[in-house]
């Protein structure tokens, strides 16, 4: 599972830092896309970036989840994010 911490101001991500990411890299290079990007702009992105940059096989249907890998990273680096933001004192 993926891991941030992330620097908030005005509403906008300003600084990510990866403390546990996926081992092909998407999740570096998603996470300098996001930077500036409102709050829920910021999830969504994320989501979006992971899956551009994953190289996991996208037609490898999970029949529990119903996703590809691809989408599964997607969903997982968003919900990491989402967590990352709500633990900013």
């Amino acid at each position: 599972m993926p891991e941030f911490s992330v620097k908030i101001a005005n509403g906008r991500i300003t600084n990510i830092k990866i403390l546990r990411g996926a081992p092909c890299g998407a999740t570096w290079k998603a996470s300098e896309r996001i930077l500036n990007l409102s709050l829920q702009d910021a999830v969504e992105h994320m989501g979006l970036e992971t899956q551009f940059f994953c190289k996991a096989d996208p037609s490898g249907w999970d029949p529990i989840y119903g996703k590809s890998p691809v989408h599964f990273a997607g969903e997982l680096h968003k919900a990491a994010l989402s967590k990352a933001m709500r633990h900013i004192p």
